[in-house]
């Protein structure tokens, strides 16, 4: 028999096996992996055989592989206090964990969440168990997250929670303990959904070889149930996010996109009749159901916290009245506290008759006399940690911390504390947790992990597991929950079993689905976005054009070198910010290219186009789930800052060429598509009568005229139709009134005047609303105008009324405080 050959070392198998081999060697005994090498190892293999397959030998390109999708997908998120996102970190080995471990994790979750509401209920209904002192009621008054207004009120739809986290940690022997609940607004169902995808772009073999049980079910199922709690048939349920500057926002648009939910602010609901509404472009639009993002202190100032600057005045007397479901509902957080999780496994027992089927770390309130000698006792070999959310005097970081290492003064301090006021505290096992891999420096290495597992309400009421979660992997060798924090890393979680996983996504039976071309609703706030979003862009356009100009961008050769000091002189008040004074002329070809890079970089004022860029991220990272991931790609992109000025201004160029490409080629021809290019069809026009009374008066030299030419971008166009030279009235002609030219006055107004006409009006009187009625009367005027005719007075006066109907367009169709809910015509639907 002929030998075997032997495996290559380019074979998958072979780096498979060397990574495992070399890794095992290294790992505790409790590491996941270790363990599969006693039970089963070929799931790992198959994991480590797909990496392998895509990068060869090279960890760290397996590593940038998946950042590099994430980034792709769109996901980030944010450190509080922080101004940017920072890229989403995620660890290109997923964690396996076995089908039947799983479903006892599964179940095990469930009932954790069935115990919770059934507290919930107690807790602001009858309160039975504080009157039979099962529980101290110092444990839940003291909790900063129960709400008083609360008790007694039924929740609409019946139930308190539509979704429920857990944070659980793996033992060194395989067992699973929570660390902690999350009922107030729990986070990560988003990132996990990323995670699965970043992944499965990358490892898109992994899905067919392990059998991984898929995601979609459960946000399915999370959308049917909050559905199925509503009044209407077809409710329209809203995610209610703080704003951008949240740390999970990005998330959250992804969500608000993947579910098909209207992602909303505070500022765009509005209650009217115990009714909530969202402020549209059409009017006032039912809202049924808010799943919210937000603290349940912060919902509506009128109830709860009267400083909230986020909030809908109004929204509880929605919810108490039954026509608004919440999810969850407001209060739920106060059995989030570490201090409920010691009386959980006697609840549990009292309650369903079982024991918990995960267990918590051990916990110790220090409000009853004997846990509190207890935890004093065993202070050095404990967690202490608070009690509630609040960050008791003894505890000023609010984190848990070990006892052993609070020493000198602070311990003092936390000890006289305690002896005041022990109900603020509580004392906790310290658990120590498993390892997985996770690529550092080009090789696999052991860090701990805990993993964080979401349920689901579905349409009958019973919890639905989202099949994995996702795992946070700590950043040093540490195995101590406390010292892990939130992670450095993040890492999918895939459950495998031997049964082939049928294919299932959120899409429905396309027979069920009654076919639909109205684009949906659209949000006040999102149309104002749109609509700036598309003038700072023009505006951006307008000014890199001048600046192009200048550092000789020209079709003709050498242009800006040979302008004539008039033009230069009207070139530079072209670029010096407003409220500055013009330089002396005649200025010199360096005074020039200096005025233009202060231009570009934006310097202390708010009108360069670095200022301008910033403006346009910004107001595209507040509507991102309105926009395409290329888009928020570009509009993130770093500014440029290195290079000669020419070489900066063209890769500036090329951006904005490409997000104007985007939009014209690509985006659906909504009302929100209609507000960007509304807002880019205000600001062109404004920008070419500029330039036409600075460059296309009746003195107007060949320079002022070439200059013209390169603002409006139709050099070549001008060049093809009159090869006989540069001649005034044509020149303007072309910039001011050609219908053809998509950048002349005249072609401009008319799509102003096409948009205003296709978007909703509130009257039913078949009349003009004063914005369409201004652009018509506008697009009629130029119409009838003559180049010969175009003087610095009409400019004016078309400058003015565009700025008219800019303001018209802002006061019918953007939000304007509670003005809407007085407005005449108002649309309740």
């Amino acid at each position: 028999m002929a030998d075997a050959p032997e495996p290559s070392l380019f074979d998958a198998g072979t780096h498979a096996r060397r990574w495992i081999d070399g890794y095992v060697g290294r790992a505790p005994g409790s590491d996941v992996l270790s363990e599969a090498m006693r039970r089963d190892l070929a799931p790992w293999v198959a994991m480590f055989e797909e990496l392998a397959g895509l990068v060869g030998d090279d960890l760290s390109a397996a590593r940038e592989r998946v950042l590099r999708q994430t980034e792709d997908i769109g996901t980030g998120y944010r450190i509080l206090g922080e101004e940017e996102e920072r890229p989403w970190p995620l660890s290109p080995v997923p964690l396996l964990i076995e089908r039947d471990e799983w479903n006892g994790i599964a179940q095990g979750i469930a009932q954790r969440a069935g115990l919770m509401e059934t507290l919930l209920r107690d807790i602001y209904g009858e309160a039975k168990l504080v009157s039979a002192g099962v529980i101290p009621a110092a444990l839940i008054a003291g909790s900063p997250h129960f709400l008083r207004q609360l008790v007694g009120i039924a929740p609409p739809g019946g139930h308190h929670l539509h979704v429920f986290a857990a944070d659980l940690g793996r033992g060194p022997t395989g067992e699973w303990r929570v660390l902690a609940d999350h009922l107030r607004a729990p986070i990560g169902a988003g990132y996990a959904l990323e995670n699965r995808l970043a992944v499965s772009r990358v490892l898109g073999g992994l899905q067919g070889r392990l059998n991984l049980r898929r995601h979609a079910p459960f946000f399915e199922a999370l959308r049917a149930g909050i559905g199925a709690a509503c009044r209407r048939s077809d409710p329209r349920i809203a995610l209610l996010t703080p704003g951008r500057f949240n740390q999970s926002y990005a998330e959250q648009a992804h969500l608000a996109r993947y579910l098909g939910l209207l992602l909303v602010e505070g500022a765009d609901l509005a209650v009217h009749d115990e009714q909530l509404y969202v402020r549209t472009i059409a009017g006032l639009k039912r809202i049924d159901a808010v799943w919210r993002q937000i603290d349940p202190r912060w919902l509506d100032p009128l109830a709860f916290d009267s400083h909230s600057q986020i909030g809908v005045a109004g929204l509880f007397d929605a919810y108490a009245a039954g026509n608004t479901v919440i999810a969850n509902a407001p209060g739920a957080g106060a059995l989030e506290s570490p201090a409920i999780a010691a009386f959980l496994p006697k609840l549990a027992r009292r309650l369903t008759g079982a024991d918990l089927a995960i267990p918590n770390i051990a916990t110790w309130w220090c409000g009853q006399p004997r846990e509190a000698a207890q935890v004093i006792e065993n202070f050095d070999s404990m967690l202490i940690g608070p009690a509630f959310a609040a960050s008791p005097l003894g505890l000023p970081e609010g984190r848990a911390r070990l006892g052993a290492e609070i020493t000198g003064g602070p311990r003092e301090a936390l000890l006289t504390d305690m002896s005041r006021r022990p109900q603020d505290y509580v004392g906790q096992e310290v658990v120590r947790l498993s390892t997985m891999p996770v690529v550092i420096d080009g090789a696999l290495a052991p860090r701990p992990f805990s993993l964080r597992v979401f349920a689901a309400r579905d349409a009958h009421g019973e919890w639905t597991v989202l099949p994995g979660g996702f795992a946070r992997i700590g950043d040093t060798a540490d195995p101590r929950a406390a010292v892990m924090g939130d992670g450095a890393w993040s890492a999918d979680v895939g459950v495998h079993g031997p049964d082939r996983v049928p294919a299932i996504s959120l899409l429905p039976d396309s027979d069920t689905v009654r076919i639909r071309r109205n684009p949906g609703t659209l949000p006040s706030r999102v149309a104002d976005n749109l609509y700036w979003l598309g003038r700072y862009l023009e505006r951006a356009e307008a000014l890199l054009a001048a600046i192009r100009v200048v550092v000789g961008a020209s079709v003709d050769a050498d242009a800006s070198a040979a302008l004539g000091p008039q033009t230069l002189a009207r070139l530079a008040g072209l670029l010096t910010p407003p409220g500055e004074l013009l330089p002396k002329a005649p200025l010199r070809r360096g005074e020039l290219t200096s005025l233009a890079r202060a231009a570009f970089e934006g310097g202390e004022h708010g009108g360069g186009l670095k200022a301008l860029m910033a403006s346009a991220r910004a107001i595209g990272g507040g509507s991102r789930e309105r926009l395409s991931a290329d888009t928020i790609r570009l509009l993130d992109a770093p500014f440029p800052m290195r290079g000669t000025l020419a070489d900066r201004s063209g890769t500036l160029q090329r951006r904005l060429m490409a997000l104007a490409g985007i939009f014209a080629a690509h985006m659906g021809r909504t009302d929100a598509w209609r507000f960007h290019d509304l807002g880019r069809h205000i600001e062109r026009p404004l920008a070419a009568a500029r330039h036409l009374q600075i460059f296309g008066r009746v003195d107007a030299s060949a320079d002022d005229l070439t200059v013209l030419l390169d603002l409006a971008d139709a050099q070549i166009t001008y060049r093809q139709r009159y090869p006989m030279g540069l001649a005034r009235l044509p020149v303007v002609d072309l910039v001011a009134l050609d219908p053809n030219n998509p950048r002349a006055i005249a072609s401009c107004v008319e799509r102003v005047e096409r948009h205003l006409c296709d978007l909703p009006v509130l009257g039913d009187d078949g009349m003009a609303e004063p914005q369409q009625a201004a652009a018509v009367a506008l697009a009629g005027q130029v119409r009838a105008m003559e180049a010969g005719g175009v003087e610095s007075r009409q400019l004016r006066d078309i400058e003015r009324r565009l700025m008219a109907i800019s303001d018209l367009v802002a006061g019918r169709y953007f939000l304007q405080g509670a003005e809407p809910l007085r407005a005449a015509g108002l649309t309740l639907a």
